[in-house]
């Protein structure tokens, strides 16, 4: 298994600026997006936000008829569940903490098609909470790299990505490994060759005996 510091220090040349490639200018803006993005892609998901809080606020999207809301955000996928989920968000936001997304992990997972990964991405980014969010590209690195175990669930990875780096790099870790994951070591062709893991990586001497 590589060291921390060889890791940290490879994904700090890689990312030295890694943040979240969704775009948002307000809490809920992020939380909203954030669920959209589950079996989408961070592109199409600012390409649908942009046209959707451009037409509505928090309280417009409460308000909102919700066949118009799945018209926009079609392209997301899952588009009529989604649709319930971003209605009932807007209300309980509005009723509950006057249109704040509050810093209360409880409350946030209490919300439609919020889990935990979708959690920790809002406290990290709105409130500086070390979080690290395993997604897709997260628990594919992390399994490469032999930090992780091939039969892991979401939930055994993040513990034991929490167990190995620091509590105050788990953030930026997080934005680096997603970053790694989407441009790097992709699902499909991953760039081994040019790739500074290599040498270390489990998955690239598995390809190449």
């Amino acid at each position: 298994m590589m060291k921390t510091e060889e890791i940290l220090a490879s994904l700090d040349y890689y990312y030295p600026d890694a943040r979240c490639e969704l775009n948002y200018t307000k809490d809920y803006e992020l939380l909203i997006a954030t669920v959209l993005s589950a079996q989408c892609t961070d592109k199409r998901v600012n390409e649908v936000t942009k046209v959707l809080f451009q037409k509505y606020d928090l309280e417009g999207l409460k308000r909102a008829d919700i066949k118009d809301i799945e018209n926009i955000i079609r392209p997301c996928g899952s588009y009529t569940k989604k649709a319930s989920y971003i209605k009932t968000i807007a209300t309980r936001l509005i009723e509950d903490y006057q249109g704040i997304v509050p810093n209360n992990r409880e409350y946030l997972e209490s919300l439609p098609g919020v889990g935990r990964k979708t959690c920790n991405v809002v406290l990290s980014n709105i409130y500086d909470i070390p979080a690290i969010a395993v997604d897709t590209h997260v628990a594919r690195v992390s399994k490469r790299l032999g930090l992780a175990k091939e039969m892991d669930d979401v939930s055994v990875i993040e513990q034991k990505l929490m167990k190995k780096f620091p509590k105050d790099k788990w953030s930026r870790l997080h934005h680096q490994f997603v970053l790694f994951g989407r441009y790097h070591c992709t699902a499909r062709n991953p760039k081994c060759d040019e790739c500074l893991f290599k040498e270390k990586c489990k998955y690239y001497k598995k390809i190449t005996r």
